[in-house]
């Protein structure tokens, strides 16, 4: 049987959706009056249209059905957890890395207390959760051991526990997890979406935790050689159902979940701009969206700009696009920069 997807589409945006939300010609995103839509594109492996939301009730039965099941979980109001409030969008999660050898950053926070120190400046610029990270996932990167990892990140993740910052994991590994939660960490980050450590998935259970499910194809050493998809928008959508399905199977039940297409993780250019252009398709799982396009290559890619620390156009506008597509966490280091581009965007719509 052919499979369908549903794309939500055609935004609009503050006074502007409210009122068409109160006269019912849109459909709010999130139960968010603020961000609202009237079209869908109804796609398959072979095919796509779009349509006004008014036209669903036209639709052959098998498909109405599908995308009326896909529009309850699109217009659902989101329970807030892990300090994100999902009333205001964008949330921004602050990249802390304690490495020596992250694409962008690495060795600039991992020394002293500059890494305690950048989170607080992070937090306070406006982050809602800090990401803190021992281990780079940059292309080409391989694996640290535990012991390294973990002491790479221990101090800090205490002394931010002292001063209730509330502190998102990114590791692939269940004992780090455990530790990182008994320090109080408030949501797990991990690239590999479980598949790295099958310990993962108890840990996560046990102490029901929030957590971030990202697609990486193969791992962080291999990811970027020559990677291939058939449908890069709809084999993502399909992982993430079938990760789903995974915690679900181990009796995960909860609803605090995440979920990150994985830009730059086993995607060249062409994928990447896809998935960010068509970033709302995975509204229709019912979950939150986490984006991470902060510094990226493709920014390089597109604009020809070599420097990762010189990114800041690509990744203000990246963000920028992606808010007005519901994308409800942004991933960034540059908090501060980021945040005055929303603010300024928003204050001249509001206008």
């Amino acid at each position: 049987m052919k499979k369908y997807y549903t794309r939500v589409c055609n935004f609009y945006y503050g006074r502007n959706s409210k009122d068409l939300v109160k006269n019912k010609k849109t459909l709010p995103l999130i139960g968010n009056p603020e961000i609202s839509f009237d079209k869908v594109e109804i796609l398959s492996r072979d095919s796509h249209k779009i349509i006004h939301i008014k036209n669903i009730k036209k639709l052959p039965s098998i498909i109405k059905k599908k995308v009326i099941r896909d529009l309850q979980n699109v217009t659902k109001v989101k329970k807030n957890f892990s300090n994100l409030n999902f009333k205001n969008l964008p949330n921004i999660m602050g990249i802390l890395n304690l490495t020596p050898d992250s694409f962008s950053d690495g060795g600039k926070y991992n020394k002293k207390n500059f890494g305690y120190n950048h989170a607080i400046d992070l937090f306070n610029s406006g982050s809602n959760i800090i990401d803190v990270g021992g281990e780079s996932t940059r292309p080409k990167s391989k694996e640290v051991k535990i012991k390294n990892e973990w002491n790479r990140i221990a101090t800090t993740l205490k002394k931010l526990k002292n001063k209730k910052i509330p502190v998102s994991l990114d590791t692939r590994k269940s004992l780090i997890m455990e530790k990182g939660i008994k320090l109080g960490v408030k949501l797990i980050n991990d690239i590999s979406g479980l598949k790295f450590d099958n310990q993962s998935i108890r840990i996560l259970k046990k102490y029901n935790k929030p957590l971030v499910i990202n697609h990486i194809k193969g791992n962080p050493y291999t990811m970027q050689k020559n990677p291939k998809y058939k449908n890069v928008l709809l084999d993502i959508y399909d992982y993430f159902e079938e990760r789903i399905k995974y915690l679900r199977h181990n009796k995960i039940t909860h609803n605090n979940i995440i979920l990150d297409p994985g830009i730059g993780f086993g995607k060249n250019l062409k994928h990447n701009i896809t998935l960010i252009s068509k970033i709302s398709l995975f509204h229709s799982l019912g979950f939150p969206i986490l984006l991470g396009t902060s510094r990226k290559k493709f920014i390089k890619d597109t604009s020809g700009i070599n420097d990762s620390s010189r990114r800041l156009g690509g990744t203000v506008g990246s963000a920028v696009f992606a808010m007005m597509q519901g994308v409800q966490i942004l991933r960034v280091h540059d908090v501060n920069e980021v945040i005055q581009g929303i603010k300024v965007f928003n204050k001249i719509l509001k206008n």
